[in-house]
């Protein structure tokens, strides 16, 4: 059950976003516009779940726009990008929803979504090489901290914030778009491990009501390849938690949370913290995992094996990490090497 209060946070982000609008297919449609052009366009007719034929000047475009956008609104759009896709800023609907109609539109979104089953409750990269993919036997620590703090800044779940940061001139039109809100259907799909037959989207031919009508349970306003993260965000903000998945390196799987913990001091006072975890399965150390805390206090790390062979590796290599850790001045609250039990 989602708590009241992230309901209304985001039923104000639904009355206040300013979305990105790309185009399907825009093949040769581009060179016609320029960076800064406004247009008032048309809404001709909705092809597909948040898929419009709309025209924009004398050219008749498929574009995503959001589920509240009906036939013959007129729409202002202004050109931000023409690689790689032609991408507008959309204004408010010149004939826009009332408040009221807009919030039950939301609420009837929000209320298909929760109850749908969620398929997975981790996010997984669109795109599906490993992040480290350097030459060297040993990964760049540095270099690899970089590439997970990217994989976990591109996938989706914060795209609302970080559209906010493009309104404000902190991020660019690159960085929004790699993002899987802007990545073509059938990309998103295989990283989420859906049927690329289900709702599969020609974009060089108009679509029929046949196609449409084919695959998954869609909810109207939503992208169907969209649904799945959609659900994964909601989940975010009820538990505090988000969890991704991928190759860390060649052939070798990663699975990383990220969470808000609620704490309690010895005079009572509660307070949070943040934790994040790795599970890995390596081929000579088995199961392994390991769990940050972040304190006031500082830093305390857990190591979990799941054999004793492993557990003593790992202790043995304890007092390196903590050195290592200390040397960048990082204080060491705790630090614990533990053995989970056997199945």
């Amino acid at each position: 059950m989602i708590p009241a209060d992230t309901l209304n946070s985001l039923k104000a982000l639904a009355l206040t976003q300013k979305p990105l609008v790309t185009a399907v297919s825009a093949t040769g449609a581009a060179s016609a516009f320029e960076p800064g052009q406004k247009f008032q366009a048309t809404v001709q007719a909705q092809l597909a779940p948040g898929i419009f034929k709309v025209q924009v000047a004398d050219q008749l475009l498929q574009l995503h726009l959001p589920g509240t956008i009906r036939s013959g609104d007129k729409i202002t759009l202004e050109v931000i990008s023409l690689l790689p896709r032609l991408t507008f800023n959309m204004a408010a609907s010149a004939n826009p929803l009332s408040t009221s109609d807009q919030l039950s539109s939301t609420s009837r979104l929000l209320s298909s979504l929760t109850q749908q089953p969620l398929e997975k409750n981790f996010v997984r990269p669109t795109n599906s090489a490993p992040l480290w993919t350097g030459a060297t036997q040993f990964p760049d620590t540095a270099e690899l901290a970089g590439k997970l703090h990217t994989a976990l800044s591109q996938s989706g779940l914060f795209y609302e914030a970080h559209q906010a940061q493009w309104l404000a001139g902190s991020r660019n039109t690159a960085q929004l778009m790699q993002e899987p809100q802007n990545q073509p259907a059938d990309k998103v799909r295989a990283a989420l491990g859906m049927d690329s037959k289900a709702q599969h989207i020609d974009t060089e031919v108009t679509l029929n009501s046949a196609t449409v009508g084919s695959g998954r349970n869609s909810i109207p306003g939503i992208p169907d390849h969209l649904q799945p993260l959609i659900q994964q965000q909601l989940l975010a903000l009820e538990t505090r938690q988000v969890q991704w998945q991928g190759q860390i390196w060649l052939n070798q799987e990663m699975n990383w949370k990220v969470q808000e913990e609620q704490t309690r001091s010895p005079n009572g006072e509660e307070g949070k913290q943040w934790s994040t975890q790795i599970f890995l399965n390596l081929p000579n150390l088995g199961e392994v995992s390991a769990t940050l805390r972040f304190a006031s206090s500082g830093l305390s790390v857990t190591l979990d094996a799941d054999t004793s062979k492993t557990r003593h590796k790992l202790g043995s290599a304890s007092s390196t990490l903590v050195s290592a850790l200390s040397g960048r001045g990082i204080a060491i609250a705790s630090a614990l090497v533990t053995q989970h039990p056997e199945p």
